[in-house]
């Protein structure tokens, strides 16, 4: 179910990540422009054994974690995740620490009705870190410890989620769901971050930020998914009516500099930061707003087998969303409408047993106040009138297996536009025109397989070219922030089903910009990593070590002034009994 509040999620309670690349709005709705990450919840599973995980590893990192399951009866399975992670970083005077506390269980009510209860509690208390800022078009020459925040920052998030999935097998090869999710999320910070640098003093600008975030959201969803034939047609059809309703109540803090007697946030060296030199003015209240969305969809999806070699997939969803925000400051409020049509449609041609070659092509939509939630009442300017941001993808590749189905293989073309983009009116700042465009295009060739006895092999190659093809602000012509053109992996392993296994790959990323303007490059790098362990029984004892040639590299960006230092060489050990 939609997961969009703003937090770091725990992936411990997570059986497997799918990456969707492009639009997905018919089964996943709003906002998935570029795709979305479908995180699969580990389930309970009849017969299924017991895990306890301990890991250790560079800066002071270690954990424990117990992934337990029990069958008290022949219909009931349960199911446990918890555990606790502390750990320090390379970053000077960066910790975090994280809990989980996932219990799920599974009743087969009759021989027909599944009732799937999942609950997760998890915290995530740490020092927030911005990064290094850019100098001079590239990462400042710092050391990668080097921070710019004090000793009192922090986030504090603390999610909570409950979901209800009944299952109902009504017919053959048909099947009725219903689900239930509610979500509960209150995170706290402190920050104080760079926005800026003065060669004259060689000091950064910081500010100051505290936040007070409560979000609930509760989603229901039903769908009916089965198979049927017509006319000697196979189909796999699922439709499907989704109702959303969320809350954001947000509250923002900052620095009061002025009037006079106030005290400004100090800057610091950009060489040698005094992380001691703190705020110590007054914070004032700079929002305090209350946000409530309703929202819902309607979508169905065929899967038409026409014969042995053709098949079309089709969908379409159609959602309305309504945003109402309250400025608790001004005490006035705002509300807009929107809604939209979102399609797909596929088609799969496999001349040959092992080669099946396909084309896609979907639409997705992002309204106003789709994003985080919320828009800004009383604003004199047309921001909140407008319709909404769309995107296009356009798709062909194919899909083939080699050596006797070992080794599978995935090329891809693809276009990926979005239009109707914001940006302000040349000739009036005080309008926002829908005229922006943002169009990448690229070749990708994955693969993986399995190459000869215990060898197994994964990697891939991506040449992109995302760009802004249409801006009113300066931007045309510019390249996408965070994409290279170039990105590739290889990794090699040897795993037989007992006894020593390893692995050892590299990872290359091509240079990118750090900010809209394209003022500051991240370097393109090389990553070598390795990993190797032992597994005997009912023991797995393996080690992992990242970074090999301690290269120093960046690995994102959110500004030109907050751009992360990747991780330098690092060593992680885990040891998993089962039982």
């Amino acid at each position: 179910m939609r997961d969009d509040s703003q937090y770091v999620r725990d992936l411990h309670n997570i059986e497997r990540i799918e990456v969707l690349k492009g639009p997905a709005a018919v089964l996943y709705g709003r906002g998935s422009q570029g795709g979305i990450v479908n995180r699969v919840s580990k389930l309970p599973e009849f017969g299924r054994r017991s895990t306890l995980e301990a890991q250790g590893g560079s800066e002071d990192m270690r954990s424990l974690y117990a992934d337990l399951s029990s069958d008290p009866s022949e219909n009931i399975s349960l199911r446990l995740n918890m555990g606790n992670l502390d750990e320090n970083s390379f970053r000077d005077g960066v910790s975090g620490n994280r809990q989980l506390f996932a219990p799920s269980m599974s009743w087969q009510l009759t021989p027909d009705l599944n009732w799937l209860v999942q609950y997760e509690y998890s915290r995530y208390n740490r020092t927030p870190d911005r990064g290094i800022p850019g100098i001079d078009g590239r990462p400042a020459d710092v050391g990668r410890d080097t921070t710019y925040g004090t000793q009192n920052d922090f986030i504090d998030d603390k999610a909570q989620s409950l979901r209800s999935k009944l299952s109902y097998e009504i017919a053959d090869n048909w099947q009725l769901r219903h689900t239930l999710g509610l979500f509960k999320l209150n995170s706290d910070f402190d920050n104080t971050y760079v926005t800026g640098y003065t060669p004259a003093t060689n000091q950064v600008i910081r500010q100051h930020w505290q936040q007070d975030l409560n979000t609930r959201n509760v989603f229901n969803n039903l769908e009916l998914e089965g198979g049927f034939d017509t006319f000697g047609l196979e189909h796999r059809l699922l439709t499907g009516l989704e109702l959303g309703s969320q809350r954001r109540d947000p509250r923002l803090y900052n620095a009061a500099t002025t009037p006079p007697g106030n005290t400004a946030v100090p800057g610091l060296d950009l060489y040698h930061p005094n992380r001691d030199l703190v705020h110590t003015g007054r914070m004032q209240t700079f929002s305090d707003s209350h946000t409530e969305v309703e929202s819902r969809a309607l979508y169905v999806q065929d899967q038409l087998r026409l014969n042995d070699q053709w098949q079309v997939l089709a969908g379409v969803r159609y959602d309305t969303f309504d945003v109402e925000s309250t400025n608790k400051l001004k005490d006035i409020s705002e509300d807009r409408d929107s809604h939209s049509t979102s399609p797909r449609v596929g088609l799969v041609w496999t001349p040959l047993p092992n080669h099946s070659f396909y084309a896609s092509w979907s639409k997705t939509f992002s309204p106003v106040g789709g994003g985080l939630i919320g828009i800004t009442p009383g604003v004199t300017t047309n921001v909140n009138d407008l319709s909404p941001e769309l995107t296009k993808q356009k798709e062909i590749g194919v899909k083939s297996d080699w050596l006797d189905d070992r080794l599978s293989t995935t090329l891809a073309i693809y276009e990926l536009e979005l239009y109707n983009r914001r940006t302000s009116d040349p000739d009036n700042p005080t309008i926002t025109l829908l005229t922006g465009e943002q169009r990448s295009r690229g070749i990708e060739l994955t693969g993986s397989g399995k190459i000869t006895g215990n060898w197994y092999v994964r990697g891939g190659v991506g040449l992109q070219d995302a760009t802004v093809v249409k801006d009113n602000n300066g931007l045309e012509g510019k390249r996408v922030t965070n994409v290279a053109k170039r990105n590739g992996s290889l990794f090699i392993t040897w795993k037989p089903e007992m006894g020593w296994y390893a692995e050892t790959g590299l990872t290359l990323v091509g240079d990118r910009y750090a900010d809209n303007l394209n003022t500051t490059v991240l370097p393109g790098y090389g990553r070598w990593d390795a990993l190797a362990g032992f597994r005997h029984k009912d023991w797995d004892v393996r080690a992992a070590l990242n970074n090999i040639s301690d290269k120093t590299y960046y690995a994102s960006s959110t500004s030109a002034f907050q751009i992360q230092p990747g991780a330098p060489r690092s060593l992680v050990m885990t040891g998993t009994y089962s039982f």
